[in-house]
């Protein structure tokens, strides 16, 4: 789903439109302002990206999110970027970013070992699934990326469940498999819960940090 609009200036892009919900209430009425929901992962994020820009010459495109943390300095709700913009790394560092290195990963880091390894392999700081091939559909077109997560959670954190594979081929999660998860591990409910909770806090913190800097811009 997008909002093809003419007048963009900014395009601002996120995988779930649970990611994308706080944002848009503070863009609202905005025709500066496009919101794409791209999909999780690379072939998703490279076809809607692609496709907008085909039609759309934005001056500035944002690819947004959650992020799994791998650096054990990061905390949850911490908003982190990376940009070979000068200008915009000024912008979103006075905004209360802080700048790391990303992995782009083919899967969600669902455990803490994991996310302890790929720290130890790739010496990134955090960890997500699209930004990459974003940054390489605008590079070639001279549209200012940067890539802007916020940490929903932490490299000692497992998630409640494996998302992995409760996924469909396009990697959107399936309802279907989650409830069935979830029934035959009713305990997990309370841990579903609060990761519920603790990423929506995210979400709001990601979107003030992004609207103070599209407001700068």
């Amino acid at each position: 789903m997008r909002i093809v609009n003419l007048a963009t200036r900014t395009l601002v892009c996120f995988a779930l439109k649970e990611e994308a919900g706080a944002f848009r209430k503070l863009a609202s009425g905005r025709t500066d302002v496009s919101i794409l929901i791209t999909g999780i992962g690379r072939k998703n994020a490279e076809k809607s990206v692609r496709e907008f820009l085909k039609e759309n010459s934005p001056h500035r495109v944002f690819t947004c999110g959650f992020a799994g943390g791998l650096n054990p300095e990061l905390e949850t709700g911490d908003v982190v970027f990376f940009t070979d913009d000068a200008s915009m790394a000024q912008r979103l560092a006075a905004a209360g970013a802080t700048p790391v290195k990303f992995h782009c990963a083919a899967r969600i880091a669902t455990t803490a070992a994991e996310k302890t390894e790929l720290r130890r392999t790739t010496g990134a700081d955090a960890v997500e699934m699209e930004s990459e091939v974003i940054h390489a559909e605008c590079r070639p077109r001279r549209i200012s990326c940067a890539t802007v997560r916020v940490i929903s959670d932490t490299v000692d954190e497992d998630l409640p469940l494996d998302f992995n594979s409760l996924a469909k081929p396009d990697l959107s999660l399936d309802y279907g498999r989650l409830a069935w998860a979830v029934a035959k591990s009713p305990q997990k409910i309370s841990a579903l819960l609060r990761l519920q909770r603790q990423t929506h806090l995210c979400a709001v913190r990601l979107s003030e940090v992004l609207i103070a800097v599209i407001d700068v811009t």
